[in-house]
């Protein structure tokens, strides 16, 4: 198992072991576990409301824009608290300032579209 493909033969064996160790689980937990399927174990269950109704809802479309501020405000969070903790390096002061300032007014940017397009407000 030397030469070039020596490696990779390496990482395929392991996915292999990986996969079987896998399945040979998921294998033992169906041959132990007890099944007695019943009518009220089969019907759907959602947080403790018994279910009314079809399966079928439909949401409006104007809440993809508040998955796009979730991710905006995600972002924002992810970004700034390592710069936060780089910030502070010696010799990384201004250069990091500035990439901030210019990473703040993009989100600036995103926050005061969704503020023209009146997605912040309550009404």
């Amino acid at each position: 198992m030397s030469g070039y493909f020596g490696s990779y033969a390496v990482v395929v064996v392991l996915f292999l072991v990986g996969v079987a160790i896998f399945a040979g689980g998921l294998f033992v937990n169906r041959m132990l576990r007890p099944s007695r399927p019943t009518p009220e174990k089969l019907t759907t269950y959602e947080c403790g409301v018994d279910p009314v109704g079809e399966g079928w809802a439909q949401s409006q479309i104007r809440y993809y824009v508040f998955t796009y501020l979730y991710v905006v405000f995600a972002v924002d969070a992810v970004f700034l608290f390592p710069w936060a903790t780089v910030f502070a390096a010696p010799g990384y002061g201004m250069t990091t300032l500035v990439e901030m300032f210019v990473f703040l007014a993009f989100i600036a940017l995103g926050i005061l579209y969704a503020w023209r397009k009146r997605v912040l407000g309550w009404t």
